[in-house]
């Protein structure tokens, strides 16, 4: 199957494709090759550097887009490839083909270019190996796709002109040079190459942990994960992400529906087998029961979440897993608060969170490193106002400063 000039392989077959967003990375890396030191000032060429790794690894972005990137570092440079883009798009197939096949001479010399085990030369080594492994048709459509790129950067690009003089002095905001993911570059991307997806993933995660204002709007987010789920349905992490994603909508249905999932497919791939060997199959499965328990608790389904954990203490039992028991036991006492028991469930679960070195103060930790922890925690309680966590954090630093002797 091809779309946008791109061979998709299902379950990441092949870790990268070309694409024509990545023959302008290439060219730039080409650019930059051939441009001499004195050329380009010591702040364009660390500006540069700076710049490639979240091109090499973020999705791919419109060619207006990359060449404001470009230009933001290297006014001089991203006119080159501009030029260079230009000719090889107006031109013929065999400009492409040429280019390829002086691709290769980057490693080549006493002194190459290009180190071939650093990232820029295992970029170079992939995309040519990719490239070579395409037929005739492929080449010929991955070319259409060039061509098309460019007129899409172009007709952008005057667009673009035309509102900067309209506006006057009204000024886009710089954006940073991590090039976060942004709506407009996401919906303009084809399918994502492994890395890709790893490194949207890890970056989406990440924001919605520390600053979810900064991360795509639930719509666009879970759009691009049904996107890729398309082309790998077994991608444990687009699941995880996804049944994330659902609860900050507050989607009961589709965060149950996809954190089943992501264990399902955790236990499919053997991700979890790997590390643990056969002890990983049932490992996911306790945890699966103990989230699903937590989410039913979230949403208020105290019924449902007593079920699932009786399901997780019941498999944990069987693995003699007692930190997943502790756990359990934990939750078991916010779900019967109401009842009389509830203080005996407390104090055994003290005892056995001692037991199992669970509480850091006892396990012989630093106080400078226990409050360091506590600071970050603080952090994402007043971020979002989790005031019941807030006070448990007070008490927790309180009963710290009394174990250290400074009461």
């Amino acid at each position: 199957m091809m779309t946008n000039g791109v061979v998709h392989a299902n379950l990441f077959g092949i870790k990268d494709w070309v694409t024509p967003y990545k023959i302008a990375v290439l060219v730039l890396l080409n650019e930059m090759g051939r441009t001499g030191e004195g050329a380009v000032s010591l702040v364009e060429r660390r500006k540069l550097n700076q710049l490639l790794l979240p091109l090499l690894q973020g999705p791919d972005i419109t060619l207006s887009k990359l060449y404001k990137l470009i230009e933001e570092s290297c006014p001089q440079l991203a006119n080159s490839v501009q030029i260079r883009i230009k000719l090889m798009a107006e031109g013929e197939l065999k400009d492409m083909e040429q280019f390829f096949d002086d691709l290769s001479d980057s490693f080549s010399g006493t002194e190459p270019e290009v180190h071939k085990t650093s990232v820029v030369g295992l970029f170079l080594r992939h995309m040519i190996l990719a490239y070579s492994k395409l037929s005739f048709s492929q080449v010929f459509k991955l070319y259409t796709a060039l061509q098309q790129y460019f007129q899409n950067g172009e007709k952008k690009t005057v667009e673009d002109a035309d509102m900067d003089r309209e506006d006057g002095e009204k000024q886009m905001e710089k954006e940073e040079l991590d090039v976060s993911v942004r709506e407009e570059e996401v919906s303009c991307s084809g399918p994502l190459s492994q890395k890709q997806a790893e490194f949207f993933l890890s970056q989406q995660a990440a924001l919605l942990k520390n600053d979810e204002t900064k991360a795509l709007t639930p719509a666009s987010l879970q759009k691009e994960l049904n996107n890729l789920l398309k082309f790998n349905p077994d991608f444990a992490e687009a699941h995880y992400l996804s049944y994330l994603n659902n609860l900050r909508v507050q989607d009961v249905f589709s965060s149950t529906h996809s954190l089943l999932h992501y264990f399902d497919r955790l236990i499919l791939t053997g991700a979890e087998g790997k590390s643990n060997g056969e002890e990983g199959y049932g490992r996911s499965l306790r945890y699966a029961a103990l989230n699903l328990a937590a989410l039913h608790c979230r949403f208020g389904h105290y019924q449902q979440a007593e079920l699932a954990l009786q399901e997780a203490i019941r498999i944990a039992q069987e693995s003699n897993d007692h930190v997943c028991l502790q756990h359990c036991l934990s939750w078991l006492y916010v779900l019967g608060q109401k009842r009389a028991d509830s203080y005996v469930l407390l104090e055994h679960s003290v005892k056995k969170a001692v037991h199992f070195g669970l509480p850091r103060a006892f396990a012989g930790k630093t106080a400078n490193k226990l409050m360091d922890a506590l600071k970050d925690s603080d952090l994402l309680h007043w971020k979002h106002s989790l005031s019941e966590l807030i006070d448990i954090s007070i008490a927790q630093k309180t009963a710290i400063w009394r174990l250290y002797g400074r009461r």
